[in-house]
Parts: C-alpha cells; sequence; structure tokens
C-alpha cells in the first residue's frame, strides 16, 4: 500500500504540472526523462490495480467458470486490422480440416463474413473484458500479433502450453515499446536478418532463447494476391500518395502543411492516406487539414481499411517510419520519399540494440531520405521527377530478396510450425 501511495502522489504532481490530455495510446517516439518517469508511473499503477482487478474476478468465479473445453489452436486478433495477417493462417488450417479457434476484439472482424467449417469464430470484447478471458486460456497453442505479453495487461495463461507471435510489419521486430517480445514462447520471423535483433536483445535482458522460425510473411503473401485482382491502372499524369504512420512524429504532424502547400500547388495528383491510428486519437488534426485543403482539386483522402488499393495508384510514395514504405516498394518496385522526422528510439527495443536495425538502414538504400526541416526549402516537382527517373529498381529487388524470404509460402510455413509445435507440447 505504501508503494501504490507513492505512485499515486507522483501520478498527481505529473498530471498538475503538465496539464495535458491522456490518450489511450503512447506515442513511441516521444522518449525523454519525463516521458519515462510518467510511462513508469502510470504502468506500476496499472499493474497494481489489474492485479487487484483480476483478483477480485477470479475469487467472484470459480474455476469451472473459468476453464474452458482445451482447443488445441487459439488465434487472438486485437483489432480488423489483422485480418490481413491471420487470414493466410485460418485458409490453410481450413484446408487441413484442423479445428482452430480464433477469438477477436473487433466486433466487425472479416472472420464473421466467412464460412468457414473447422474455425470457430468469438467475439470476445475488448480491452479487460477480453484480456480477462485470454488470462485464463485453455490451449495447446496460441498465436497473435499483440506484443507485451505477461508485461502490461494481456497475462500469459497456465492452461497455454505454447505462445507465438506473428509479425505484423516487414523488416519490423523490435520496433514496439520496451519488452515487447520478451515472454513469448516463439516468434515468427519474415526473413533471417531478424533473428540477430532478437537474440541480441535476450542476451542482455538474460532472458531464454525463444524459437525463432523463419515462415515469411503471412500478410505479404495477402497483400500480393490482392494486387493480383486490382484493374489496370489507368495513368492520367503522375500520382503522389502520402502514408504517414502516427504519433507525434509522424510527416503530417511534423511538415504537414508544408508539404502539402507544395503538392496542392504542383502538377502531380495527390492521395493523403492517414494512418488509421491517427483518426482515433487526432481525428481533430486530420478534419483541419481535410478543410484547409478542401478546395484543390488535385488533393484526395483515403481511409480504406485495405491500403492496397492506394499504394497501387501511386507512382511515388511519400512516408516517415512507418513500415508502409517497405509494403509499397516491394509489392509495386516504386521508389519512395523516406521523411526523416528524428524518431526516437528511447521507449522501444531498439534502445537496447548496438546498431541501428536494418529496416532503418535499408531505408536509405532503396529510399530517397529527406530531412523533415528542408522541406520548406526544396524544390517538390524537381525531386520528385529526379527520384521517377531513377527508380532504383535493382537496390529495391535485392532488399526484398533479403527481407522478405519464401514469398507465397509463408501460411503454409506458419502452419507447418504451429502443428509440429503442438504435437511436441503434449509430449512433454
Amino acid at each position: 500500500m505504501r508503494r501504490l501511495g507513492k505512485v499515486i502522489a507522483l501520478l498527481f504532481v505529473v498530471t498538475f504540472i503538465m496539464q495535458q490530455p491522456v490518450f489511450a495510446y503512447i506515442d513511441p517516439g516521444t522518449g525523454s526523462m519525463l516521458f519515462s518517469i510518467i510511462l513508469g508511473a502510470c504502468t506500476t499503477l496499472f499493474f497494481i490495480l489489474n492485479a487487484i482487478f483480476i483478483k477480485i474476478k477470479t475469487f467472484l468465479f470459480t474455476s469451472k467458470q473459468l476453464a474452458k473445453t482445451s482447443s488445441p489452436f487459439v488465434i487472438y486478433s486485437e483489432g480488423k486490422q489483422y485480418w490481413r495477417v491471420f487470414k493466410p493462417v485460418l485458409d490453410e488450417f481450413e484446408k487441413r480440416k484442423i479445428p482452430l479457434v480464433y477469438y477477436t476484439s473487433a466486433q466487425d472482424d472479416d472472420i464473421f463474413n466467412e464460412n468457414y467449417e473447422y474455425i470457430k469464430s468469438e467475439f470476445i470484447g475488448k480491452g479487460n473484458k477480453a484480456y480477462f478471458k485470454l488470462a485464463f486460456l485453455n490451449a495447446d497453442v496460441c498465436l497473435m500479433t499483440t506484443p507485451h505479453l505477461d508485461v502490461l495487461q494481456l497475462k500469459r495463461s497456465k492452461n497455454v502450453k505454447h505462445y507465438s507471435h506473428i509479425l505484423h510489419a516487414i523488416t519490423f521486430s523490435c520496433g514496439y515499446l520496451l519488452y515487447s517480445l520478451d515472454y513469448f514462447d516463439s516468434v515468427l520471423c519474415d526473413a533471417d536478418f531478424q533473428i540477430p535483433l532478437i537474440r541480441e536483445i535476450e542476451k542482455k535482458r538474460n532472458l531464454a532463447p525463444k524459437e525463432l522460425p523463419v515462415t515469411g510473411s503471412t500478410y505479404m503473401d495477402y497483400y500480393a494476391e490482392i494486387k493480383k485482382q486490382l484493374p489496370s491502372r489507368v495513368k492520367e499524369g503522375k500520382t503522389v500518395l502520402i502514408a504517414p504512420s502516427w504519433g507525434k512524429e509522424n510527416l503530417l504532424n511534423k511538415i504537414g502543411t508544408d508539404l502539402l502547400d507544395k503538392l496542392a500547388a504542383s502538377k502531380y495528383k495527390v492521395i493523403v492516406r492517414p494512418h488509421p491510428q491517427t483518426m482515433i486519437i487526432n481525428k481533430n488534426f486530420i478534419d483541419k487539414l481535410m478543410k484547409k485543403y478542401e478546395n484543390y482539386t488535385n488533393i484526395t483522402w483515403n481511409f480504406d481499411t485495405n491500403n492496397v488499393s492506394a499504394l497501387s495508384q501511386a507512382d511515388i510514395l511519400i512516408s516517415d517510419f512507418s513500415g508502409v514504405m517497405f509494403d509499397y516498394a516491394f509489392l509495386f518496385d516504386r521508389p519512395f520519399i523516406y521523411i526523416d522526422t528524428e524518431f526516437n528510439f528511447e521507449a522501444t527495443d531498439i534502445a537496447d540494440l548496438d546498431e541501428i536495425p536494418y529496416r532503418y538502414q535499408v531505408a536509405d538504400i532503396i529510399g530517397t531520405k529527406i530531412k523533415a526541416e528542408k522541406i520548406k526549402n526544396i524544390d517538390i516537382e524537381k525531386t520528385i521527377d529526379e527520384i521517377l527517373k531513377d527508380g532504383k529498381f535493382d537496390e529495391i529487388q535485392k532488399a526484398k530478396k533479403h527481407a522478405w524470404q519464401y514469398q507465397g509460402e509463408a501460411a503454409v510455413r506458419v502452419v507447418d510450425f504451429l502443428v509440429q509445435k503442438q504435437k511436441e507440447v503434449n509430449k512433454r
């Protein structure tokens, strides 16, 4: 109780000093000493309150009410956006006639539009409601994209024999907030280069080594199939797609009007696609931008759940630290501009690495990096025209081969691993 009192007191002090609104998501780029204090205090308080919450609910329910029939395989999807990751896996389970339970926190999840025979689906609510159910999950193998297992509110169930994490952004493995993958039993990697990064963190934190099979990327395979179904692109001039990440350091926050002013006055068609998370935490900002440029006929806005259609229309992409630049380059072999907004790695797993991860190194090779502060003085038309002439096609092909292994085979490899793992854990 003494520790709880100190935490509450600190939170009151911080609240009165900062007087800032609190959002449901934490921008990983806001790394500073004060950020670390706030994050640590809030996390500690959350752990205490969440533990009390779980104990109370456990007391109110008997073990018989909490324990469910054991499932050999369970997938948990935190949101509708992860359908692209899980759909190929679900199709492969269905093809092999292997029963699987699919829990989702999205009431409108695409799973409910499918007619699977061997896949059982259920909406389990959001937030604590979902995490409480998952804390008492009974399964041999559980697969999820959600990080921070046993770190934040998502707790390991003693009745799950193996937890596996599947990545949902290509070239990505260490960009989550701290301790994101520490307590998974396995992480399914897109390519070999991701393995040393995870091993380095394990060694520095004295963690037991996880299984790190290289399976390829299910969501990139999914996008590749969608790409085949797209209509032929009608080429009427050049199109620029702006697709930033979210958080305080995304390019729309940093240089939004500077960049849009130049493009609004340019010869290009411009598609602006804000990150879906921005529409949740900062919709008013996007509404203001849309209002400012509503009279420019060459600027349109895209909010589709699936980004492949918007990517296909662009001759060049402008992004920041978002993984969409790799989706674009690898799917369409087209160039991108990488706006360097000086992303701060302090609160992420990257902070524990000796070197900057491959994804940030290769972005400078297959893309064209421009410092955010230089946008005001740049000739945007000249810059884009020069990049389009070069294209960096050879560099993109080399990076694609390196970062996206086993193209078209990911679902088979994922299910092979999970099935084998289920057999192993039941022999113990």
